[in-house]
């Protein structure tokens, strides 16, 4: 069986382990970055499933403008987009990507990831 890839970006190194270690136990392989550059490395070196990225990022580069990058470099890639500063609408947001406002409880994004992924492979099939 084939094990979901999910890229982490998260600058909130303690948030960002948590994220890893709910994702792993619920059989996900996980990357993690801890800004937009480090997620861009992690992209060219090999197949992502879905990204969680949160908005507001250190090194001039948002989630939101890697959430676009994605949508444009890596069709069908879906990507949560996290904040708890921003609220992002819909139309703010490519169409592979949805909005998740912090604080969220751990199954919030185990459960959006998992309809997400299989919303792709749907796609990619039918």
């Amino acid at each position: 069986m084939y094990q979901r890839t999910v890229l982490i970006v998260e600058d909130e190194f303690l948030l960002r382990m948590a994220l890893a270690d709910t994702l792993g136990d619920e059989g996900y392989d996980v990357v993690e970055a801890a800004n937009v550059l480090e997620a861009v490395a992690a992209l060219g070196q090999g197949k992502i499933d879905a990204v969680i990225t949160d908005v507001d990022m250190p090194g001039g580069l948002s989630g939101l403008d890697l959430a676009k990058m994605i949508s444009v470099t890596h069709l069908g890639v879906p990507v949560i987009v996290a904040s708890g500063r921003h609220r992002l609408r819909d139309d703010e947001l490519p169409s592979d990507a949805v909005f998740i406002p912090k604080p969220y409880g751990m199954d919030v994004i185990v459960s959006k990831l998992s309809e997400m992924i299989e919303r792709t492979k749907r796609k990619m099939v039918g």
